[in-house]
């Protein structure tokens, strides 16, 4: 058997056992706890998209642009943190409830891939672009390259949360 075969084998091997602890079976068959995890997934993602999307759009010249823009990533950052974090880990339950399913979800695993890449996006933007906010932070319009990373955030935040979606409808695009 190659290296890759016996790599994927134990991560299906991981999933299978994953999947039934007792955890993520009372998770997957609790309809309440279930749907408050889903919920708060939900709410926590839309207080993490809209202050993420305030930030971008002030990146872009196109909102606020009389406030500076180190004044609004002061002021909205640690919100987007907290959402995030609880995003996260909300999300993480979801994976939990169904490790197996969600794994094999296309669109799940293009999420994933999206998520690394809009985290890639926030720390490039915050060890370069926004290290020399001072010389553009009263600027109507940021430079270009802090508009180029306000605009690839919005996309991949409107990606992530589309994604995020059609998981749900994986049957009814490949199987149906």
């Amino acid at each position: 058997m190659s290296d890759n075969v016996a790599r994927v084998m134990s991560i299906l091997g991981f999933l299978e056992w994953l999947s039934a602890t007792s955890g993520s079976v009372a998770l997957r068959e609790s309809h309440y706890f279930f749907l408050a995890v889903l919920t708060v997934h939900v709410l926590t993602l839309s207080v993490f998209a809209g202050m993420a999307a305030i930030i971008d759009l002030r990146l872009l010249g196109l909102a606020m642009r009389q406030v500076p823009a180190s004044q609004i990533v002061a002021q909205l950052v640690p919100w987007a943190t907290g959402g995030f974090i609880v995003m996260v880990t909300s999300g993480s339950l979801l994976f939990y409830s169904a490790p197996l399913e969600r794994s094999g979800n296309l669109f799940f695993r293009t999420k994933l891939v999206l998520l690394v890449l809009a985290g890639l996006n926030v720390f490039v933007f915050h060890k370069t672009v926004y290290g020399r906010v001072a010389d553009w932070d009263i600027d109507r319009v940021p430079p270009a390259s802090a508009r180029l990373a306000g605009g690839v955030g919005l996309a991949l935040w409107a990606g992530i949360i589309v994604l995020g979606r059609m998981m749900a409808y994986q049957d009814y695009w490949f199987d149906g």
